[in-house]
């Protein structure tokens, strides 16, 4: 064993010890779509006496979590997102409407002297006195009370707590103790309101929770005038259950918020659907990946079967970077962790072609040289096809939310994953195994001493591909326009993400007639309800933004309809954060687009380039008005499939216009359509058996995906089909026709 191969076999043995400490030793979390629960993303609002900033959003934070805490969820999470947002995920819970409740009060918390009865009916109230400013609420029992200036606010308050009075009949209430100066302003203000005969008005103090009476008792008649209550302790009685009263008390203990907040984005997930998620999952990934690894060690022999381990250490430092990092996996994560599976076999397949090319271009081959040579060959195709890749996966986590932005950083990791498992792990075990005496003495049973049967078709029949392009140009606008017509005809369903809205997914009992619901939906008052069933008894119901009651009707709409009906998945998303997000989705088109083509520019000329962006255009385009003619929405999970198809469409052109700019500098002389076409047949198995290898994790998620992937597995799907076609039959042929005097002017330089 040579120097270079000892030094990357110590490196792989050590990445590959170090993942399986952290995989077996630091659980991945888990986001609440695979395990369930709510999640709610808040923004901060100014108000005439407060701005908000960061700052206040920081302190606003802090009041939240003392608030969370106090309702005993477990493992909760909160984050600042930017300046003004906060987002909240809160496992296990499946009560949007408490948590919102709960986290949207502001819980200004004051206590008012009160002037008298608004009405004047009680003949006796307090004058007001000047510039005093006045304000007028309902009590408890509805009458309106002339309120004075806050004379204590929850600032002053030591701690709450509910009680329950078992003897003097006053029930559930909330015991407060005043701290510091609140024990004197306390005594001050019910000294005062004790100075006032019994049945006055004004002998009662206002107890009042975000512009709300919730409680205004009269003050008992052994308290002395001017001397008030001294031990700095009262209690706030009313209609209270044991919740009101915890919740009560949470409040004032957790205190108010600097600014308000509003909800404008909740989600909740069943937890039987995230357990089901996980599961199909697995399933795909294990199904797929078996798949995967039979086909590349029947197509490759003994390198296919190394190169399936290899796959195994690149899934298991995957894992572990994943968990080291302490990111969250999602839905879209998980499926992005599984799609890379299929692009790791990508970098094997690259460097394998270029080994069989190399082994039957020598006159005295041998497996060791040829594999060699392979990686030394394949490593630009492979650093720039990945790259591209990379800057899809960045601009995912820089410019998307959410679990698209999970998607983005398990697709990143799952790239650099796959290229040392290719470069590294693949060739210690493919170089080790190539030297040893008895695969010297049978080099067919490493699988590069053949050609392949792709390469023994095409090598034999040597078709011209390019000798006409503007057939294949004209064949693309055709799919191109066809695609297109849908888009201009029916328009795009944009999701809820992109829209605004409430979208609420049911399992039914039984299945359901979407008109009949969707009548039944428009008599109860929702005339613009979109309801769509997603196959047997699952059943998905998308409005304008409802509130939690309006969402309770239109559930027990359904359930009228149709009997039992358990809710897997709420969301709703406010009008301004859709309006955001469609504005990001088409931020992210164009970055990626112009990202692409800069580093295009950069690695090649703007000829090729341009062909690429092109073609990435065209399979856009296309991917768009599939899903338009199949009436789905594109949505955010959508987004992430077609930024992928983005990377993966740029990537195939990488690898063809990789294999011109080196036949060109072999021949500088060549025509350039001749270098087309050459490089054409000579990436072609590549891109054959690389398709092949993403197939089998694709379908594999979507036959045992579910609903949840379905729709991600097919964009994907579509998009590989496509970028493999686009990639030949697309951007080589516009390539030319940007050519169009028929000699290279250098693909490799710039004019």
């Amino acid at each position: 064993m040579n120097r270079s191969l000892r030094v990357r076999a110590l490196l792989a043995l050590a990445v590959i010890s170090v993942s399986l400490y952290v995989a077996v030793t630091v659980p991945v979390r888990l986001g609440l779509d695979l395990r369930g629960g709510t999640q709610i993303v808040l923004e901060t609002r100014s108000t005439p006496t407060a701005d908000t900033d960061s700052e206040a959003t920081d302190r606003t934070l802090e009041v939240l979590r003392g608030r969370i805490d106090a309702l005993g969820v477990a493992e909760p999470t909160l984050v600042r997102s930017g300046e003004r947002r906060i987002i909240v995920d809160l496992p296990g819970v499946q009560d949007p409407k408490k948590a919102a409740d709960v986290l949207g009060r502001t819980a200004q918390l004051t206590f008012h002297p009160v002037l008298g009865a608004a009405d004047g009916s009680d003949g006796t109230s307090r004058p007001l006195p000047k510039r005093s400013p006045e304000r007028v609420l309902p009590d408890e029992s509805g009458l309106p009370l002339r309120l004075g200036t806050a004379a204590l606010t929850g600032e002053h308050v030591k701690g709450a707590a509910a009680r329950f009075d078992q003897h003097g009949g006053a029930g559930w209430h909330v015991t407060v103790d005043f701290e510091g100066p609140g024990r004197d302003g306390w005594a001050r203000l019910t000294g005062e309101a004790a100075c006032h005969p019994a049945g006055d008005p004004a002998r009662r103090v206002a107890i009042v929770l975000d512009d709300k009476v919730v409680s205004a008792p009269q003050i008992d008649p052994s308290v002395v005038c001017r001397t008030g209550i001294r031990d700095g302790a009262t209690r706030i009685t009313g209609s209270f259950g044991p919740e009101e009263a915890r919740e009560l008390s949470l409040l004032v203990n957790g205190g108010a918020l600097p600014v308000p907040v509003e909800t404008v984005e909740q989600r909740t997930v069943g937890a039987t659907l995230g357990t089901h998620a996980i599961t199909a999952s697995a399933w795909a990934a294990a199904i797929g990946t078996a798949l995967t690894a039979l086909f590349v060690i029947v197509v490759y022999r003994l390198m296919g079967f190394l190169a399936a381990v290899a796959l195994l250490a690149y899934g298991l430092i995957s894992y572990a970077v994943l968990a080291a990092l302490g990111a969250t996996l999602t839905l879209p994560g998980l499926a992005g962790f599984v799609l890379a599976i299929g692009m790791a076999v990508d970098a094997n397949v690259l460097v394998f072609e270029r080994a069989r090319e190399e082994y039957a271009s020598r006159r005295r081959p041998s497996p060791r040289s040829a594999l060699t040579a392979g990686f030394r060959h394949a490593f630009s195709a492979i650093a720039d096809s990945n790259i591209t890749t990379l800057i899809a996966a960045a601009l995912l986590f820089l410019l998307a939310s959410g679990p698209v932005r999970g998607f983005g950083v398990t697709l990143g990791i799952g790239v650099l994953a796959s290229m040392f498992s290719a470069l590294v792990i693949t060739r210690v075990l493919a170089e080790f195994t190539a030297s040893r005496p008895s695969v010297r003495r049978h080099p067919h049973l490493t699988g590069i001493a053949t050609a392949g049967p792709v390469r023994d078709r095409l090598t034999r029949r040597t078709p011209r591909l390019m000798r006409r392009p503007r057939r294949w140009l004209a064949m693309s606008a055709a799919v191109l326009v066809l695609a297109g017509s849908g888009i201009a005809v029916r328009g795009v369903d944009l999701g809820v993400e992109f829209t605004g809205g409430r979208l609420v997914e049911y399992a039914t009992s039984t299945p359901v007639d979407p008109d009949r619901l969707r009548t039944a939906l428009a008599d109860a008052g929702f005339p613009r309800a979109v309801v769509q069933s997603s196959g047997g008894t699952g059943l998905t119901v998308r409005t304008e933004p409802l509130t939690n009651a309006q969402e309770a009707e239109v559930t027990g709409t359904v359930r009228d309809l149709v009997g039992r009906a358990d809710k897997v998945r709420d969301e709703l998303i406010g009008p301004s954060l859709g309006e955001e997000l469609r504005r990001g989705a088409v931020v992210a088109l164009a970055v990626a687009l112009g990202a692409q083509l800069l580093y295009l520019v950069a690695r090649f000329r703007w000829v090729f380039g341009t062909a690429a962006v092109a073609a990435l255009v065209h399979d856009v385009v296309i991917l768009v008005g599939v899903f338009v003619w199949l009436g789905k929405p594109v949505d955010g999970v959508f987004l992430a499939a077609l930024l992928t198809v983005i990377g993966y469409s740029v990537n195939d052109s990488v690898v063809l216009f990789d294999r011109v700019r080196e036949l060109a500098r072999k021949d500088p002389r060549a025509p350039l359509p001749g270098l087309a076409g050459q490089a054409v047949l000579q990436t072609l198995p590549r891109t054959v058996n690389t398709g092949m290898g993403a197939a089998f994790i694709l379908t594999a998620l979507a036959v045992l995906g579910g609903s949840s992937l379905t729709d991600f597995a097919l964009a994907l799907l579509t998009g590989l089909a496509v970028g493999t076609y686009s990639s030949v039959f697309t951007a080589a042929p516009v390539a030319l026709e940007l050519h169009r005097d028929g000699t290279r002017s250098g693909p490799g330089r710039q004019r």
